[in-house]
């Protein structure tokens, strides 16, 4: 079954919110298919062209700095997260 180009885009605007709302906190891809009941290979798929927009960072190396050999974390890119921290404080007031 294919999903559409539009229904992809609502799904990245899930995940980006997601990672907003652990922002600073790096998260594991499992971590975000769970979250948002997606299958993990497409959510990978789904960071993977994230990251070529620049909008998420992949992490490849654990707080010790010793690098992951099959697992990414994932977070905001620092401009995003301004992006939607100025987004949200404008909606606020």
């Amino acid at each position: 079954m294919k999903i559409s180009d539009k229904k992809k885009e609502k799904i990245c605007e899930q995940i980006l919110s997601l990672l907003y709302s652990v922002s600073p906190k790096q998260i594991f891809t499992i971590n975000i298919a769970q979250e948002i009941a997606r299958d993990e290979e497409f959510v990978k798929k789904l960071l993977l062209n994230l990251k070529d927009k620049n909008l998420v960072v992949e992490v490849k190396k654990n707080p010790l700095g010793k690098a992951y050999i099959r697992r990414s974390r994932w977070r905001l890119n620092d401009k995003v997260y301004d992006f939607y921290k100025n987004k949200n404080s404008l909606s606020n007031t």
